[in-house]
């Protein structure tokens, strides 16, 4: 056997090619044999060599001809590493995977890809416009920008490349430049590209063969999407259990034992096995820091156990040490398993850049350089740039293109090569392209094909036998199902308030409507209520649904992920959510049903008990399968709420129980057949009256009271089904006056569960088509308004496109620049703040209670920032970086934190947190403003009261200039993917807390995390101009480089727990701080970044199992800085104070806060068309569907009923606009929480006041766009007094809704909470308004003050009053009460002392006749309105009114619950 078979052998053999193998056939189940080759021959000799020596030494094969490898025998203990990440500590481990592998002689996944002329193009132009309300309806407009169709904009042109296995490709560019697009292509995801065109081979598989390996082929992008209630563990767990192999290694006992291997093994190689139980959490749920939700990320990858990984930015949020040990870990298992690793990084390290193969470098999509990593740099060099002393080199490779960035060698100004074209030029002459172009024929060699065949039969091999052969899966269905039920449980147990709230609510409900409906009784009176008993039982479950549609899309980007990566089958997830339901809903329904049921004392028999609960189970798994389809075929949250608002009030009128079917018109009777709550509500009624007797009472017998006794001469009326003539009416009959039969029930049954299961297919094929974001190209958005401003976007000339780059850096460039918009360093002087206060904190400690006691975040951390200072603060990922800044900035909320934090020496004044500017990490901005927008927002809010107007607004024009914005000042903040970069969304959080002028310092937390090297250095020069001129700037920073390390005066070193590591000066070239870690037995090696050094000895390989901080403690240096800080506040106090407080805890008087803040909200809402079409659309679908629902309706007995039930149905047009208003009222309540308030922006009476008055313009548009098309369809009296009245009103009912859809949501701690108590609160609402339940009969506990406290009551009556109290009635011939009179009598006669009574308000139609009196129940509308307590026309002004306190009480309820919502924040104690 060769040296090379053997070594083959030893390290291959996971699926027989060998492959490290965690926990399951292998790790990923690849060998990586000629990997180890590769990296022997590659790393010692490549250096010393020429470039062209070097490049054109590789063999087709990558590997040095020249080398020798026979002189390495199989065990040689004197064998060089095999591979760069030798010292990473898990090397061992992943060694004896790969030899326990190496066993079981299986065949390997290496695959490699290789790509050619590759060119990638997407839709839109670098700029897109954001319609308005009423640029949208611009016709002209809209068809002659529609003639052209969407303008192509080139993401990548002819990209080229090949990762074999065993390398790793490292892909450089700035931000836009097409390095996260090209990624994708080398994950196989082309969806949202407008079109693609070259060749990607996967091994020796084309990108269409290689779709049904999309496990195989992974990439982790930059988003963190997790479900946030779920622990890190939980996470992990299901990640691993869907990847374990069929076949499991020969050791492993069990899959239970290979998955927690492997999941272990990913935990500690991440190093964050402590975080397994901690929730991982987002912006809004605590859970794990945003180092540690990055390396959850990796690990979930990683899980995959893929053969192609492509890594977008991962090293984003993690400090140096752990970015560096992420790379190794990368290295190390792509070296041993023969991966093909491809990343992108921003900020990388030299010690990681080292740790590459090859290297590829774009610039807009151009590929300027692609080759071996080492020869790179000597290739920029001999074209003339130079790379500075202990600059990174990945920051050097894509600065080039830069002129602000690059460096040029003396004697080559004339001839070094100025745009991307012309470096891409030079490369395509050198000799490094000429030899990486023979490794583009690999798909094509006999290496690439043989790999691809035991890939593909390695995979089979993985895979469970019970899946197709072209399935991407591994685990078999059933495994599948029960991890997503499993985790489904996890969900709804991780977010138990939820749980709790929708349980609690249903009781209430059940006990407030059973009360209601107390002891029906089983007479024609007890007829109507029973039947709204039933209703409402349907009606409430619908409701609790309802919420499904915005669960839908809270999960739906972390499905989209699961799907790429090959996890699970959808129909897993749908059965998955089906099994979670089953026992939730169990719940649900029989705790309604036991309480509901036998309060309002229906049948007690034990078959109509069960039919009862069997039905109200049936109908809410029908009703959440509806709205979860709803949710999963649309693709925007507002388009499903249109869809489920609309659908909802059509399922509930066509329910049975509003119209008879025998009244609904023919247009509309379809909505019948497929609604499931008319199924289920003849299923209630056939069980509750079927085989009963029930005689006719009170208003429904003809005639009745004192000395009318003989039901010879009686009559029932104005019950359904009645016989004429009859004083009672059978179940029967009553069932068949509506189509309904008793015989039909188990065939309802039947149907509601065919119904369920259409809608569960329908859910399952929707979600199979769901796609991760599409890969639309960045791109800024301009409001439509702004045009004129933002030509140079729109037209950008050819010329324009090929001049050189401006960069951020001009704005600081000196004063003999040639940028045009750079300034003279003294205009910028003169312009900025200086500052003279000094801050101080001392033996701060921050304790917070958790679930297993008291937790210290913070412990007795000390320090300063003094005017002109530039201070870091720096430690491992989850040391309490953010935290400390948190409390520095007075933003924490909860916990406690003693000790002292000063200002010159003095306690924080009332104006301290606006006098302070602090840039969150999160970059949380209003979407909808325009950059200038926000800045002059925050300049006119928190700069002083007495500066003028003007003078604000000019130093927003300096800050524009000075942070390089001027090109985008006009477009939209937007969100990620449309509307600014991530480094554009930096730059403004930075601006808007500059041009509030802050007095004593600056805070920021990671200004530079996920900007690329210059745009991060870029931000640290100007942060030392701003310290130059005299302000005090205190930043967290994760991963700087040497050069930006050198940019600091001070650093506090913290490590986890939150202990002082070290504070003090850092030195020249850092010497200071490398001293004192030398001196205590820690030296930082010679070319090494310090700032690297001092994070890997706090917390990485370099701590030599020291406890830093108590050598901290014990250092002269600790006693220095103690002292310092007592002289440095004792000196400050004793002078006067630097700043002056203006005793003004707001910037701005009130008045003014109000005018800004709604100008701003109202601007929002203009350019939110999405909301504003959605509120229109739902109002004019639901008034024509009601209005042709209710067609023309006539005056009988019966029609009076419809009239009534017209009018309750325009009450349903509010939880389909409160379900759409309140996420939007949250997201704007979270950025004000989150930042504005913190700040002292503004008031939160400000806020509430613009977000309630913005709403004004558009409710009475809404009022309108439903009256129109509804009152006229409806039949209602056309005289203007009568219609305005009922317009008055409605639009008073606009603003009742709006302001209880906004209470809730001030005070709901997210959207999907306000979306579980709107239902509890509406349905509450609904059941007292007089509607499903008369006023008389209503039990007399709520007869006195619910009924009286509904406003849909006053709302109902008064609408009522106005369109029906002087009709008159005319009866249909079955309406009537037809009886003969005893003794001969005259009808009249015989009545009389009737209708001197009970019967006042009866019409007998034909007084004279002595037998067949037709007696009709009501004379006048107002005889009708009598029954529902409405006595007099007055009533309908009166109750006007009171809808109009109605109105302004809710939204004085939303003031109400916005203060208390609106907590303090945390001193020092």
């Amino acid at each position: 056997m060769s040296t090379r078979d053997s070594w083959r052998n030893s390290w291959g053999s996971n699926h027989a090619g060998g492959g490290l193998s965690f926990g399951g056939t292998s790790a990923w189940g690849i060998g990586g044999g000629d990997t180890i080759f590769r990296v022997l021959s590659g790393t010692s000799q490549r250096q010393s060599k020429r470039r062209s020596n070097i490049v054109s030494g590789f063999s087709e094969d990558g590997i040095h001809e020249e080398d020798d490898l026979s002189v390495y025998s199989e065990r040689d203990v004197n064998l060089p590493p095999i591979s760069k990440a030798e010292d990473w500590a898990l090397m061992p481990d992943v060694k004896s995977y790969a030899e326990r592998g190496e066993k079981d002689n299986l065949k390997s996944k290496k695959l490699g890809v290789t790509w050619k002329d590759l060119t990638v193009k997407g839709i839109g132009s670098d700029a897109a416009f954001n319609e308005n309300v009423l640029s949208q309806f611009n016709v002209p407009q809209n068809i002659k920008e529609g003639r052209h169709g969407p303008p192509l904009n080139t993401i990548l042109q002819d990209a080229h490349g090949c990762v074999k296995p065993g390398e790793m490709l490292l892909v450089l560019g700035r931000p836009g430049s097409g390095c996260t697009s090209l990624l994708k292509m080398l994950a196989n995801r082309r969806n949202g590209y407008a079109e693609v065109t070259g060749d990607v081979h996967f091994g020796s598989m084309t990108a269409k063969e290689a779709e049904q390996y999309r496990g195989q082929i992974v990439m982790n992008t930059e988003e963190e999407l997790f479900f946030p209630t779920l622990t890190v563990g939980q996470t992990i767990d299901f990640a691993t259990r869907m990847k374990i192999p069929y076949h499991r290694l020969s050791d492993q006992h069990s899959d239970k034992d290979a998955q927690q291997e492997y999941r272990d093994f990913l935990l500690k190689s991440m190093g964050i096995t402590h975080t397994s139980d901690t929730k991982v959490g987002n912006e809004f749920v605590r859970g794990v820091s945003g180092g540690e939700r990055k390396r959850v990320s990796i690990i979930e990858t990683l899980a995959t156990r893929g053969s192609v990984f492509c890594w977008d930015n991962s090293t984003r949020g993690l400090d140096a040490s752990t970015a560096l040990q992420y790379t190794k870990a990368i290295r190390a298992m792509t070296d041993v398993a023969g991966l093909s690793s491809v990343v992108t990084l921003y900020q990388a390290g030299n010690g990681i850049y080292d740790l590459f193969d090859k290297v590829l470098v774009l610039d807009e999509g151009k590929e300027i350089y692609y080759g071996p990593r080492e020869e790179a740099r000597p290739f920029m060099e001999e074209l003339g740039f130079i790379c500075g002393d202990g600059a990174n080199v990945a920051d050097f490779l894509t600065g080039v293109t830069v002129p602000t960035e690059r460096q040029v060698r003396h004697g080559f100004e004339a001839s070094f090569p100025r745009t991307a074209d012309d470096i891409r030029a030079d490369y395509l002459r050198s000799n490094i392209k000429v030899t990486m172009e023979k490794e583009y024929n690999y798909p094509q060699s006999n290496e690439a094909g043989e790999n691809t065949a035991n890939f593909k039969s390695a995979v089979a091999y993985d895979k469970d036998k019970s899946l197709s052969k072209n399935s991407p899966l591994t685990v078999s269905f059933a495994k599948q199902v029960v991890a997503c039920v499993v985790r489904q449980y996890q969900i709804v147990w991780g977010d138990k308030p939820t749980f709790i709230i929708k349980q609690v609510a249903t009781l209430v409900q059940a006990l407030v409507v059973g009360s209601l409906f107390y002891n029906s009784s089983t007479d024609s009176s007890g007829l109507f209520a029973k039947s709204g008993a039933l209703f409402f039982s349907l009606l409430y479950q619908a409701l609790m649904a309802l919420s499904e549609v915005t669960d839908s899309f809270a999960g739906r980007p972390v499905l989209a992920k699961h799907k790429a990566f090959a996890f699970f089958h959808p129909a897993a997830f749908c059965i998955a959510q089906i099994a979670a339901d089953l026992p939730v809903l169990f719940f649900q329904v029989t705790q309604f049903s036991l309480v509901l049921y036998f309060m309002v004392s229906l049948r007690m028999s034990a078959s109509a008990f069960f039919t009862y609960w069997v039905t109200l189970f049936a109908i809410a798994m029908c009703i959440t399968a509806v709205m979860r389809a709803i949710g999963a075929v649309f693709s925007t949250f507002d388009g499903a709420t249109k869809l489920s608002g609309f659908w909802f009030s059509a399922l509930i009128v066509y329910a049975g129980y509003f119209i008879p079917k025998t009244q609904m018109h023919p247009w509309f009777v379809w909505i019948y057949w497929i609604d499931p709550l008319a199924y289920g509500f003849e299923m209630l009624l056939s069980s509750e009256v079927h085989g009963a007797i029930i005689p006719c009472v009170n208003n429904n017998l003809i005639p009745n009271g004192l000395g009318y006794n003989d039901t010879n001469f009686q009559s029932c009326a104005g019950v359904p089904g009645a016989i004429q003539g009859n004083t009672f009416v059978t179940g029967d009959q009553y069932l068949q006056a509506f189509s309904y039969d008793h015989s039909h029930i188990w065939r309802n049954f039947g149907i509601i569960w065919a119904w369920w299961a259409f809608f569960v297919v329908v859910t399952i094929v929707a979600t199979s088509s769901w796609k991760e974001t599409a890969g639309k190209s960045g791109f800024l958005v301009i409001p439509r308004e702004n045009a004129n401003k933002n030509r140079q976007l729109l037209n950008l000339d050819e010329e324009s496109q090929i001049k050189e780059k401006p960069s951020a850096r001009d704005a600081l460039a000196p004063a003999n620049s040639s940028s045009s918009s750079s300034m003279d360093g003294k205009t910028i002087e003169n312009q900025l703040i200086s500052n003279t206060s000094v801050f101080t904190w001392k033996d701060l400690t921050y304790t917070v209670k958790t679930p297993s006691g008291d937790r210290v975040l913070l412990d007795n951390v000390q320090g300063w920032v003094k005017p002109g200072m530039l201070g870091a603060l720096m430690g491992s990922s989850g040391a309490g970086k953010t935290t400390l800044l948190d409390v520095l900035a007075q933003r924490k909320t909860e916990g406690t934190i003693t000790g002292s934090i000063l200002v010159d020496g003095r306690p924080l004044s009332v104006s301290f947190q606006r006098s302070a500017g602090y840039c969150e990490q999160l970059d949380i901005h209003e979407p909808t403003a325009t950059v200038r927008e926000a800045l002059e927002f925050s300049a006119l809010l928190r700069q002083s009261r007495d500066t003028p107007r003007e003078e604000k607004i000019k130093y927003v024009d300096t800050i524009v200039n000075l942070l390089e914005m001027q090109d985008i000042e006009h477009t939209l903040v937007g969100r990620t993917g449309a509307g600014l970069s991530v480094e554009q969304r930096k730059r403004l959080t930075i601006g808007v807390e500059l041009v509030a002028k802050p007095s004593i310092l600056i805070f920021l937390d990671e200004p530079t995390s996920g900007l690329d090297g210059q745009a991060a250095f870029n931000t640290l020069r100007f942060l030392r101009k701003l310290a130059a001129v005299g302000q005090a700037v205190l930043v967290t920073i994760h991963q700087p480089s040497a050069l930006l390390f050198k940019e600091f005066d001070t650093l506090l070193l913290l490590a986890r727990g939150g202990k002082t590591v070290y504070f003090g000066d850092i030195g020249e070239e850092a010497k200071t701080l490398k001293d004192y870690f030398a001196r205590n037995g820690a030296p930082c090696p010679q070319d090494m970044n310090p700032a690297e050094h001092m994070i890997d000895v706090v917390s990485g390989s370099a701590s030599q199992g020291k406890d830093w901080n108590q050598v901290w403690l014990e250092s002269p240096e600790h006693k220095e800085v103690s002292n310092e800080v007592d002289r440095i506040v004792k000196d400050a106090a004793s002078k006067p104070p630097g700043t002056v407080d203006d005793g003004h805890e707001f910037a701005m008087p009130l008045w003014q806060q109000l005018k800004l803040v709604t100008h701003r909200m109202n601007v929002a809402l203009y350019r939110n068309t999405d909301y504003i079409n959605n509120k229109f659309a739902l109002h004019i679908g639901s008034a024509l569907f009601n209005g042709f629902t209710f067609w023309k309706i006539g005056n009988s007995v019966q029609e009076l009923q419809l009239k009534l039930f017209t009018i309750f149905n325009f009450i349903f047009v509010a939880p389909g606009v409160i379900n759409q208003l309140q996420p939007l009222f949250i997201d704007r309540r979270d950025i004000y929480e989150f930042r504005e308030k913190k700040s002292k922006m503004y008031s939160w009476i400000a806020f509430v006041t613009g977000l309630v008055v913005s709403e004004f313009p558009y409710l009475c548009i809404c009022a309108v766009l439903y009256f129109a098309p509804w009152y006229y369809t409806a039949g209602f009296p056309t005289d203007s007094n009568k219609a305005g009245a009922v317009f008055f009103v409605m639009l008073f009912y606009e603003f009742i809704y709006t302001g209880i859809g906004q209470f809730i949501a001030a005070y709901a701690p997210n959207a999907v909470f306000a979306s579980l108590v709107n239902p509890a609160l509406i349905t509450i609402l609904v059941a007292f308004c007089g509607v499903l339940l008369p006023y008389s009969q209503i039990q007399e506990f709520w007869r006195y003050w619910m009924y009286y406290l509904d406003p849909f009551n006053y709302l109902i009556s008064s609408m009522l009053t106005f369109t029906v109290f002087d009709v008159e009635v005319q009866c249909n011939d079955g309406e009537y009460a037809l009886f003969d009179t005893p003794n001969g009598q005259t009808c009249q006669e015989y009545l009389a002392p009737f209708q001197a009574g009970l019967g006042s308000r009866t019409n007998l139609v034909n007084p004279e006749a002595t037998s067949g009196c037709q007696v009709c129940q009501y004379r006048f509308g107002s005889d009708y309105l009598s029954t529902l307590n409405i006595n007099d026309y007055y009533v309908g002004w009166r109750n006007a009114a009171i809808v109009v306190i109605f109105a302004i009480s809710s939204y004085v309820m939303v003031y109400l619950l916005m203060k208390l919502r609106t907590k303090a924040t945390k001193k020092a104690e």
